[in-house]
Formats: C-alpha cells, sequence, structure tokens
C-alpha cells in the first residue's frame, strides 16, 4: 500500500513507524544506552585527541590534521586512527 505524505512515499510502512521519539518517550533502558554509547564514544575520541598530541609526527601516517579530522567520525574514525594511522615501532628490547 502506497501513501502520499509531505512529497515522500511511504511503502509498506506501519502507521507511526517514521515518527522520531523525544527523549522523554524513550524507555529507560534506551536512556542508559544512549548515554552508555555516547560516553564511549567520547571516551574513544579523546584517546584518539590526545594520542595525535603526543605522538610525533614521524610515527603517524599522513598529516596529523587529517587524522584530526577522521576522528571526528563516531567510533569509524579514532577506530581507523588507532588502526591505521600509528607506525608501529619496534619492540624495546631491555639488557
Amino acid at each position: 500500500m502506497k501513501t502520499k505524505r509531505a512529497g515522500t512515499w511511504n511503502v509498506g510502512m506501519k502507521k507511526g513507524a517514521g515518527k522520531k521519539k523525544s527523549w522523554k518517550e524513550l524507555p529507560p533502558a534506551a536512556r542508559i544506552g544512549t548515554i552508555v554509547i555516547g560516553a564511549a564514544q567520547l571516551a574513544f575520541l579523546t584517546a584518539a585527541q590526545r594520542d595525535l598530541s603526543r605522538r610525533p609526527d614521524e610515527q603517524i601516517r599522513g598529516p596529523k590534521m587529517f587524522w584530526r579530522l577522521a576522528t571526528l567520525v563516531n567510533f569509524i574514525g579514532p577506530g581507523c586512527y588507532f588502526a591505521f594511522g600509528r607506525k608501529r615501532l619496534p619492540p624495546v628490547t631491555g639488557k
């Protein structure tokens, strides 16, 4: 069943399926989950930015500004930086 609503076609959608919920309408578990995911994203971003600030240019693949901007992409950016943006240092051999 196709219905025309505000210039878009909603094919097979249930009534109210596209409506966004406000914060107050979310169940407590969804609110807590959102806060936890947001905190994890912020911690991951902070760790990547801090590592970029402390690491010399020679130990980073590519320009620092590129990685600074890339880390702003949720989870994917910091993950890519930690996986691909840092050069691996040779192991330290103790005497």
